[in-house]
């Protein structure tokens, strides 16, 4: 009797917490069949990016103004062999043609031409004196993609049944599958000048999240792999924000600038925020992605209304093999007996580095293989592996080639000299090149001050060694070394570590910046018109910045009144080091006594004598990317749970229950619960996180 009144009990308390995390599981996700929004005060965007997706390739661009896509000036024309620096002459003639006639229509001196009637004609009613010399200033290029486009739509039926698999398990809306045209043009192995990669343009900080990004594995550029971690990246914006145009909007923004724009505009609505919002980093891309999202959707349901018949590729199909252990990819090759050339296409998450021979192929790697193939275990396969071959763990490099280990050689002496330099004048250098380029960051590091300009650095760099001149032969202009090394103004960019921005023939797999390799059968290979207009002539609206694709929703700006709410990781010691003054200081003017300690949401008021809000926040947002990459380096999320708090949890013991998860992360997953206040019933969503083996070293 006992027993059975205790699987009664068990039963209901099973019902019950069944119950209570319903609304939870509900939240997580929408249902697969919701709409995506189409706003019809969006109409005249989404039809600009139609035209430029069907209607003009990479030889034809449209000059027009940013603000108001129904304004095309001009339909630009370029020839099919013609150079980069031609293509911009045109571009900046043209221009400047049109920013004279749009001064001499809001002068108003004499008779109109007929030229200068159809340019105003353009405004209609808006054709102000005051709209129209504002417009001079935001005359805009933008290159066709009417091939690329194409091309797209014909690669992504490789991959269109494991994308929607992999949008159906996060419960996602199936139209979500159109993105890629968008990012990349369903191109595997795009990759931009910021460093996003792969078919859905994932930076290696956001990456590193949910895939193995290192020296022997780049899970970027696996299209399957990818399509898993932009799932539970598009499902993890949604949660956060609420709405499919904000989280779309923050795959190219960011978290932390979605919530920002949600927070000063005082809506979620998506029209108000991309008409009325302006801040430096909510540029031109970000205020479209969603727009030309709508415009790719719409072409993707009826690709024979603009391109005519079209013949999607066949979908890629493999089997699939776990590598034993650490193994060099000529044995591995001679076990199987595959070819080469086969071998590669279907795995292309493997760096050049591993292909080369310079690196083994990871212990545990699920290596791909033809599907004609018969089916290989991983028992198997060690059995056609000698024991000399089979590597216990992984190693450096072991056969660079004596002109690579050179180059290696010199760019790593040459980056040693600049941080001598750095501390020749008081400068404090990032850690990038303070510290090995794996290494993790020491939660302690103090970051310095930048200079307010690249003439002061210059100025104290001395000749020889760390010469900017020099630095030049490893692809770092001055610029560029200046916002690698921390040294000049704080940069909003993430920082490539030094092997990965000097090895500039690493291969298609790691391109150097602005590189974009081609796939087979594709022949647009126009480059851009030169990296001002680099934005205009990509195919993708993609990573940009720094704040781009950072999942990291908090806001570690500083308040107009000079405040700022307190994160996860924080201390008043922190803020000190970064300001440039005492912990006491800062106690003091906050009325704090004494080892009275600072709470995670809690405002505060900083002193900022020594150094600048926007230096100050540089600083801080390093930090807390110094933290998640230390972090990411050794773990990724796999997925979510739900928890409900119980009685006398807190921020602290919830993420003791769940493997000593880092207060950040949890805090970054629910950052509007008040864990200062965790009430029990309280719902919860907690990342589930697993180690990262060493294959991506």
């Amino acid at each position: 009797m006992n027993s059975t009144r205790g699987r009664a009990a068990r039963r209901g308390m099973r019902w019950l917490w069944a119950v209570l995390l319903m609304p939870l599981a509900v939240a997580r996700a929408p249902a697969a069949d919701s709409a995506l929004p189409y706003p019809p005060q969006l109409q005249r965007d989404v039809n600009f990016w139609v035209r430029v997706y069907t209607r003009i390739d990479t030889n034809s661009g449209y000059l027009h103004d940013q603000y108001n896509l129904s304004v095309i000036y001009d339909t630009l024309h370029f020839a099919p062999d013609s150079s980069p620096r031609a293509r911009q002459l045109l571009v900046n003639r043209t221009r400047d043609r049109y920013i004279a006639q749009l001064r001499q229509i809001a002068l108003g001196k004499g008779p109109l031409s007929p030229q200068e009637a159809r340019i105003k004609s353009l405004w209609g009613a808006k054709a102000t004196r005051a709209r129209l010399l504002e417009a001079t200033h935001d005359i805009r290029f933008q290159l066709g993609q009417s091939n690329r486009f194409k091309a797209g739509l014909i690669r992504a039926g490789a991959w269109q049944h494991a994308i929607a698999r992999a949008l159906r398990e996060e419960g996602l809306p199936p139209q979500l599958a159109a993105l890629p045209l968008v990012e990349s043009s369903y191109n595997p192995r795009a990759y931009s000048r910021v460093g996003a990669a792969g078919l859905w343009q994932f930076m290696p900080g956001t990456g590193r999240r949910y895939m193995q990004i290192g020296r022997a594995v780049d899970d970027r550029m696996d299209p399957f792999m990818a399509t898993k971690a932009a799932a539970q990246l598009l499902a993890y914006n949604y949660r956060i924000l609420g709405t499919w145009p904000l989280a779309l909007t923050a795959y190219n923004h960011g978290l932390a600038g979605m919530r920002r724009a949600v927070q000063r505009m005082g809506t979620t609505n998506i029209v108000t925020i991309v008409r009325h919002y302006h801040t430096r980093m909510f540029g031109f891309a970000s205020r479209n992605f969603y727009v030309s999202f709508l415009a790719a959707l719409k072409i993707d349901r009826d690709p024979q209304k603009y391109f005519g018949s079209i013949v999607p590729m066949r979908e890629e199909r493999f089997r699939e093999v776990k590598v034993p252990e650490y193994v060099d990819i000529g044995p591995l090759e001679h076990a199987l007996d595959i070819n080469s050339e086969a071998l590669r296409d279907l795995n292309p998450a493997l760096r050049p580095a591993v292909w080369r021979g310079w690196l083994a192929v990871p212990r545990g790697y699920e290596l791909r293989l033809p599907l004609q193939e018969p089916t290989l275990t991983t028992a198997m396969l060690a059995s056609r592996l000698s024991t000399q071959t089979l590597l216990a763990r992984a190693a450096t490099p072991r056969r660079a080639a004596p002109r690579m280990r050179a180059v290696r050689t010199e760019a790593h002496r040459f980056l040693a000299a600049v941080v001598k330099s750095a501390h020749a004048s008081d400068v404090a250098p990032a850690p990038a090149l303070a510290q090995a380029p794996a290494a993790a960051y020491d939660s302690r590091v103090s970051f310095a001050p930048a200079p307010p300009a690249a003439a002061g650095f210059a100025a104290s760099m001395p000749d020889g060694d760390a010469s900017p001149e020099r630095g030049s032969k490893f692809g770092l202009t001055n610029q560029g070394l200046l916002a690698y090394s921390g040294l000049g103004r704080a940069s909003q960019r993430p920082r490539a570590a030094p092997d990965s921005m000097l090895m500039s023939s690493q291969g298609a797999g790691s391109a150097s910046p602005g590189y974009r390799p081609s796939v087979s059968g594709d022949t647009d290979d126009e480059q851009p018109v030169s990296a001002a207009q680099e934005d205009a002539m990509s195919p993708s609206l993609g990573p940009a910045d720094g704040s781009s694709q950072n999942e990291d929703p908090t806001d570690y700006s500083v308040a107009p009144n000079g405040t700022i709410a307190v994160a996860a990781a924080e201390s008043l010691g922190y803020y000190a080091e970064w300001l440039g003054v005492s912990a006491w200081d800062l106690r003091r003017l906050n009325h704090l006594s004494f080892r009275q300690p600072v709470r995670i949401g809690e405002r505060i008021r900083l002193d900022f004598r020594y150094v600048s809000p926007q230096a100050f926040e540089a600083q801080r947002v390093n930090y807390h990317r110094a933290l998640e990459a230390s972090y990411f380096a050794a773990h990724r999320i796999a997925g979510t749970e739900p928890y409900v708090a119980r009685r006398g949890d807190s921020l602290w013991t919830v993420t003791q229950r769940f493997s000593q998860m880092p207060l950040w992360l949890l805090r970054e997953y629910n950052p509007d619960t008040d864990f200062a206040d965790l009430r029990p019933g309280t719902q919860l969503v907690v990342p589930r996180v697993e180690e990262v083996s060493g294959g991506g070293a």
